[in-house]
């Protein structure tokens, strides 16, 4: 840590997945999303990007913040006292045209499967940014920016946060340079304290039952159900393989209005609808199947002022549900199966009644050593089959055409390896598509099985939608 100031240690689910990055499992997130720039915005790309990455770093504290370990072991965040631009940034000509409407970013897809298992260099950002600019030269003003970004410093939310803000930088940075404020590449770090870690804001409290629960499932009682499919035995390395299945608009829109007139949300549906798909293409012996989802606790923490959904940093939580074979097979293979939805609905509302009381986060400060634990995973059976996050709606308010517009938009969750074998992350865009990006760890199963998974999932949606 020599040469870079503490900032603060790092609270347990910090420490969670900084371990996840020491042990080779790597918990790495992406959001991105395509810009098209207005025509007044003249001069070379980079010069606007560069300009907006520095607005950035002086807005949000965590964006110069790195996690360092101590003489003791401990695990602290410095602050970085500089950021050169040309180390996380990086410009990329597209080799395919754009994606039209229905069709899935294949380019951007194998862009994330090999970023989101590369690691991050210390004395380095814990963040990379890769422009993706379009194959043809004389089309400037389209690029997509795809912002990869360590999970430790930010969760999914934090990645809509950070776009949103690089909208308004980008906005800002036409009259700053038409100002011929220069464009800088070398970044002074803010000396802004880094936001609180989640469990100075939050108690995370575990009732007795639940502590008991699973320290018997840890220590005492650790066999697999058997009905129960979570995949092969953890194992890494870790290679990934991403696919997007893309609603359009009409469609995304026809879905919300479903959920309404059924009672229920297009989270709920989305795990209606992966544990629909996985057990038609499992083997009948597996009856059983949980998906991990994600819960933001920011609807807890808004009322400090502190955190905000402009606010960068790690503030999840997780739940579990499950789902089994005989009630999904009650449905014709063309219907959905909403009465699966409305039930998944009531389990999540149940949970969040709890106020973020009894999930796994709360159990971290209890593990004495998070990397140990994590190393122990290797070899052992998965928790869950799926999980599944959806962060919503990112998208330009600002019709004037004088701002930068944005259209597609991904989220590509970290793959909890640990956890399960499948990821399913769902995010909205400027473009009214709802993209699903779905994850899932090379040698799990054959590509034609994921590939079959995938399909009936996009089925299913489309399904729901009619």
């Amino acid at each position: 840590m020599n040469g870079f100031g503490r900032l603060r240690p790092a609270g347990p689910l910090e420490r969670f997945f900084i371990a996840c990055n020491e042990t080779g499992i790597n918990s790495i997130v992406a959001v991105s999303a395509t810009y098209i720039l207005p025509d007044t915005f003249t001069r070379p790309l980079r010069d606007y990007i560069y300009q907006a990455c520095g607005s950035l770093i002086d807005q949000h504290p965590s964006l110069s913040a790195i996690p360092a370990q101590g003489a003791d072991g401990a695990w602290w965040f410095v602050r970085l006292p500089e950021i050169d631009l040309s180390q996380p940034v990086s410009f990329q000509r597209r080799i395919h045209d754009f994606p039209e409407v229905e069709e899935p970013d294949v380019e951007l897809c194998e862009l994330l499967q090999i970023q989101q298992c590369t690691g991050f260099k210390a004395s380095l950002p814990c963040w990379r940014l890769f422009i993706l600019t379009d194959r043809d030269e004389a089309n400037a003003q389209r690029f997509t920016a795809v912002y990869i970004y360590h999970h430790a410093i930010a969760d999914g939310i934090s990645g809509k946060a950070f776009h949103e803000t690089f909208l308004e930088a980008l906005h800002d940075a036409d009259a700053c340079l038409t100002r011929g404020e220069p464009t800088k590449q070398v970044i002074q770090s803010p000396t802004t304290p880094l936001l609180p870690n989640l469990e100075l804001l939050h108690p995370c409290p575990s009732s007795l039952t639940f502590l008991l629960y699973w320290l018997f499932k840890d220590k005492v009682w650790s066999y697999p159900e058997p009905t129960l499919w979570t995949g092969p035995e953890l194992f890494i390395p870790k290679k990934l393989q991403i696919r997007q299945i893309i609603l359009p608009a009409a469609v995304s829109a026809a879905l919300r209005r479903n959920c309404r007139e059924n009672k229920t949300t297009i989270n709920s549906v989305s795990h209606a609808a992966v544990a629909h798909a996985l057990f038609a293409h499992l083997p009948k012996d597996y009856t059983k199947l949980q998906i991990a989802g994600a819960m933001s606790c920011r609807r807890w923490l808004k009322e400090g002022g502190v955190v905000t959904d402009r606010s960068m940093g790690n503030w999840v939580m997780d739940f579990k549900e499950r789902f089994s074979r005989d009630k999904m097979h009650r449905f014709d293979p063309d219907a959905f199966p909403w009465s699966e939805a409305r039930k998944s609905r009531a389990t999540v509302e149940q949970i969040l009644s709890r106020g973020g009381r009894d999930t796994s986060v709360s159990l971290l400060k209890h593990e004495a050593n998070i990397q140990d634990y994590l190393q122990g995973r290797i070899g052992k059976s998965r928790f869950s089959s799926v999980e599944v996050s959806n962060i919503g709606i990112l998208k330009s308010d600002k019709e004037d055409p004088s701002w930068p517009q944005m259209t597609r938009v991904m989220f590509s969750q970290p793959l909890d390896a640990a956890n399960a074998p499948i990821g399913v992350s769902l995010i909205s865009g400027g473009d009214g598509c709802l993209v699903v990006g779905f994850t899932w760890q090379e040698g799990v199963a054959d590509t034609e099985f994921f590939e079959g998974v995938i399909d009936t999932l996009g089925k299913n949606l489309y399904n729901a939608a009619k």
